[in-house]
């Protein structure tokens, strides 16, 4: 078909509509997509789950904006995997850790975090440069969940004011560079086989907790053995300032 033909059938289409079938093939493909290759798809289909997945891709497949669910969760993630790939496809992940709510969210579409200087190895500043596509793994491990989000990364230096926006406060690093990370598509997994472990700061917090009341307790029971008596606050609560009522002598 010449150019000229082109554009005549591009008119008709636009003045007398489409077809269904044209409708369709305009529609944008769902976000899933951006893991659902055909190749995956084929392995659905042949293990039968492909139409389980189909119902949802018909609803426009996973979410792509940051909802405020997401955002508390971020807000309380202290570590985090982020995945690269260089031009020719090699992957590479690479652990990013820092104080609760370091991965910052930008936006509904962004996300971004100060990176910290390392072991100088670079690889995942190497592959961003040549390869934008990146992949982020979040695991709460406490409460046994866990999010991927897909979607485009590039590495920012010398920006001052964002810099001065992503910085934990009293974090002791040295920030070398800022990488930012537009969401195209996120999804949460099943607590399924995620082993249930807690931080150790937040551990000792509990214990120290524990260590306090056990403390007070002793004291009481201290209290009792010494005096034959009620510990202050027992004499305290039988005097009726407690709410009962007091009885006369």
């Amino acid at each position: 078909m010449s150019h000229r033909g082109r554009a005549g059938y591009t008119h008709h289409l636009t003045n007398h509509g489409t077809s269904p079938t044209m409708e369709r093939d305009q529609m944008p493909a769902p976000s899933s997509d951006v893991a659902f290759t055909p190749s995956v798809k084929g392995v659905q289909e042949k293990r039968g789950s492909r139409a389980h997945f189909a119902k949802m891709e018909a609803t426009g497949g996973w979410r792509t904006a940051i909802t405020p669910d997401l955002a508390a969760f971020l807000a309380e993630a202290r570590s985090f995997y982020l995945a690269t790939a260089s031009a020719d496809g090699q992957p590479y992940v690479q652990h990013r850790g820092g104080p609760p709510g370091f991965l910052r969210v930008l936006d509904e579409h962004s996300l971004g975090f100060a990176d910290f200087k390392g072991n100088r190895q670079y690889i995942t500043t190497g592959n961003l440069a040549e390869n934008g596509k990146a992949f982020i793994f979040v695991m709460d491990y406490s409460h046994r969940r866990r999010v991927k989000l897909w979607g485009h990364a590039r590495v920012l230096a010398g920006d001052d004011g964002l810099l001065a926006r992503l910085w934990p406060e009293g974090y002791q690093a040295r920030i070398e560079q800022v990488i930012l990370f537009a969401v195209a598509a996120w999804d949460t997994n099943c607590p399924q086989h995620i082993p249930q472990m807690f931080h150790a700061e937040d551990v000792g917090h509990t214990l120290q907790q524990f260590q306090a009341r056990i403390r007070e307790l002793e004291a009481q029971v201290a209290a009792l053995k010494g005096g034959g008596g009620a510990p202050p606050e027992a004499a305290a609560g039988s005097t009726g300032q407690g709410g009962g009522e007091a009885r006369a002598p």
